[in-house]
């Protein structure tokens, strides 16, 4: 098992994602081996002031390009081949390692992805696929990012690839599957919701369970959330603020407590480095991309959805569902 992980994304790179690298070598079995791709002397730099010189399941493979966030996402690839970013996808595509994790510019990561692993083929347009934490554990929300405008057909398949991960990564033998919308009728919305909740509503291979509320998410009303990628960047970004506002809420309460209370179940819930990246579902490969502010806990935890995502093996699950599904058609 093989990972190649970008070293130059976060916004603390590459001490942030040396320091998630470490953590997750001394927290997995040992076949797991990891390429920190990006500038050598910086990365090496790095390593000896973290106090790890050498590691025999870490190595470096350099990069000397670094993608900026002014940097147009759709020329990377052409612009910077060098970057760390295309150079770990190329190294994925190539074989040399099982997935690529990134904290890098989102729009560049999934480009980069798009135009050097390839959509499955079938898959219109890949989806982001984040966890959100509810009542009922996490949610699935497809898409979170990638796609804007996108028509009823379009975020059926979000659907299918979400349900797929559903059972691949979280365990759920037949996931609920809801649309976001604003309210439970069939006829709420305008027509591209209709229309797509009569979609899923007809595809027995999900487990539909309709129209799902704002007010529901938290609550755990479906395993699987569908809605475009402007939607569900807005409730994603939402999510985490609301996150963040609430702990800092509980850390002001505790100070004025005479007895402290054990709140740190609390903050793991709400703490989006448990979930760590969010894979590109579609792509002919494993493509996790994170947050740019993650700190090490979540690119280590990216690391780990990256490897859950290479054994269960979901890549080949899902072709293997739109070959079946197209052959029928």
């Amino acid at each position: 098992m093989r990972v190649a992980l970008d070293a130059m994304g976060t916004d603390g790179a590459p001490a942030t994602e040396v320091a998630g690298a470490l953590g997750a070598l001394s927290d997995s079995e040992d076949d797991l081996e990891i390429v920190l791709v990006g500038r050598r002397s910086l990365i090496e730099d790095e390593l000896r002031r973290q106090g790890v010189p050498s590691h025999p399941r870490l190595t470096i493979h350099d990069a000397p390009d670094r993608v900026l966030p002014g940097d147009a996402p759709a020329a990377v690839v052409r612009r910077k081949p060098e970057s760390s970013i295309v150079v770990g996808l190329r190294l994925h595509k190539e074989g040399a390692v099982d997935a690529f994790v990134s904290a890098g510019s989102t729009g560049a990561v999934m480009a980069g992805s798009l135009f050097v692993l390839r959509p499955l083929e079938g898959v219109d347009r890949p989806a982001v696929g984040t966890l959100l934490p509810t009542a009922r554990g996490p949610v699935l929300m497809v898409d979170s990012g990638a796609n804007v405008d996108c028509k009823p057909a379009q975020l059926a398949q979000f659907a299918r690839l979400g349900n797929i991960y559903a059972q691949d990564l979280m365990g759920v033998k037949r996931p609920r599957v809801g649309l976001l919308n604003i309210g439970e009728e069939p006829e709420k919305g305008d027509e591209r919701a209709q229309e797509t909740y009569r979609v899923l509503a007809r595809d027995g291979s999900l487990n539909f369970v309709g129209n799902v509320e704002g007010r529901e998410i938290i609550r755990g009303a479906c395993d699987v959330l569908v809605c475009d990628g402007f939607v569900g960047n807005v409730l994603l970004k939402f999510y985490e603020s609301v996150a963040h506002f609430i702990i800092g809420l509980l850390k002001d309460a505790m100070k004025d407590l005479e007895t402290t209370l054990d709140l740190e179940e609390v903050f793991r819930v709400l703490d989006y480095s448990e979930y760590g990246g969010a894979p590109l579902l579609g792509v002919n490969g494993v493509s996790v991309i994170c947050h740019g502010g993650s700190p090490p806990k979540a690119i280590q935890s990216a690391i780990r959805v990256a490897t859950q995502t290479v054994r269960s093996r979901m890549v080949d699950h899902i072709a293997k569902e739109l070959e079946a599904r197209n052959g029928g058609e």
